[in-house]
């Protein structure tokens, strides 16, 4: 019998979410869901897509990150991905440390913007990441054991 995967698509909304959300042909066929800010994008996307939203820790108190912790692995306890694929950014950070904690495989894709320095994001997550996946030659001197993939979106 095989195992049912379950992958988290974890990303701000936006620009991070655009891209992700361009690689739907390798996860939609899977059991998903996004892990993103509360708002607007995160509830349009509620209308045709299963959502799990925190609120957004990044602009408030010291006390919304703690929050932010707090509830990024609420839901890794009670979604126990197998997979996490994460374009980041900072929001993403908490939830797949946890995920790769309690097992999941983490592939990270650094955006496609970033050509010459690497996101704060990328370089918290490149030692936790199963796979790493950089757009720009470059971006390797950064992380040597990242795979240059070319661009992907």
């Amino acid at each position: 019998m095989s195992e049912k995967i379950k992958i988290a698509v974890a990303c701000s909304p936006g620009g991070h979410m655009v891209q992700a959300k361009r690689l739907a042909g390798v996860y939609e066929k899977y059991d998903h869901f996004y892990f993103t800010f509360k708002g607007g994008v995160a509830d349009e996307m509620k209308k045709t897509s299963r959502v799990r939203a925190i609120p957004n820790i990044v602009k408030h108190s010291p006390l919304s990150w703690v929050v932010g912790v707090v509830l990024s692995f609420y839901v890794v306890l009670v979604e126990r991905p197998n997979v996490v694929i994460s374009t980041g950014a900072g929001i993403v950070v908490f939830f797949c440390v946890f995920a790769k904690l309690l097992g999941a495989k983490l592939i990270f894709i650094e955006s496609m913007a970033r050509i010459k320095r690497p996101t704060l994001t990328a370089r918290f997550l490149y030692p936790f990441s199963d796979l790493f996946i950089v757009q720009w030659p470059g971006l390797l001197k950064y992380f040597p054991k990242a795979k240059y993939l070319g661009r992907l979106f």
